[in-house]
């Protein structure tokens, strides 16, 4: 193994109470007519990309419609992480910099552009990264957008970490093992190993 590459949302921190902050901020402003979000409706969207999101969150609005609120909420997303971040699971920081010491970091996920990048300006751990990639950037799906880091990095022998099926999935297309995170959001059965928490995966690859 040469590399890790990560799942963003549920595997690396939790934004959910930032980013319905936001959401229902952005609704109150300009759709009163729809109802406030909970965690429970953010917790079934994730690992989905933002197309599939708009579909599950606002079914009775149009493409359109669902593409210009979406808009709105993801710019508005953005800007409140890079300036408040998100909540970083629990010794996050140290794994990170233990494991960069040995294999090569990257990160996959299906969020819009500008997402990472919040991520990164807020929480300064872009240091540890080599590069990353969404669907926002290229329109291609997770498990392409994984191809395409390999590619790019000649990258020989990686393993994906994430915490949904979709993730999954997508390291099956990519055809590299899958670590599930059962921490996160998601609920996975089949998968190549497990943790319950970040710092097992020093014990896995460490």
């Amino acid at each position: 193994m040469d590399s890790i590459i990560f799942d963003l949302d549920g595997t690396l921190w939790d934004p959910i109470d930032s980013v319905l902050l936001v959401w229902n901020k952005v609704l109150q402003d300009n759709y009163a007519n729809i109802r406030e979000f909970n965690r429970k409706d953010f917790s079934g969207t994730m690992g989905l990309q933002i197309q599939e999101i708009g579909q599950r969150l606002f079914p009775d609005l149009d493409e359109k419609e669902q593409k210009q609120l979406l808009d709105k909420c993801c710019e508005a997303e953005s800007e409140y992480l890079g300036v408040n971040g998100g909540q970083l699971y629990d010794n996050l920081e140290k794994v990170l910099s233990l494991l960069s010491q040995k294999y090569k970091l990257y990160i996959v996920s299906n969020c819009q552009a500008g997402y990472i990048e919040a991520f990164y300006r807020f929480h300064k751990l872009d240091r540890f990264f080599l590069d990353y990639e969404n669907p926002g950037r290229t329109g291609l799906s997770k498990g392409e957008n994984i191809k395409l880091v390999m590619d790019r990095n000649n990258l020989i022998s990686p393993v994906y970490v994430g915490d949904t099926e979709g993730d999954r999935k997508a390291a099956m297309h990519a055809g590299i093992p899958f670590v599930y995170a059962e921490y996160g959001f998601g609920e996975v059965e089949d998968h190549d190993y497990k943790i319950e928490d970040l710092k097992e995966l020093l014990a896995l690859f460490g």
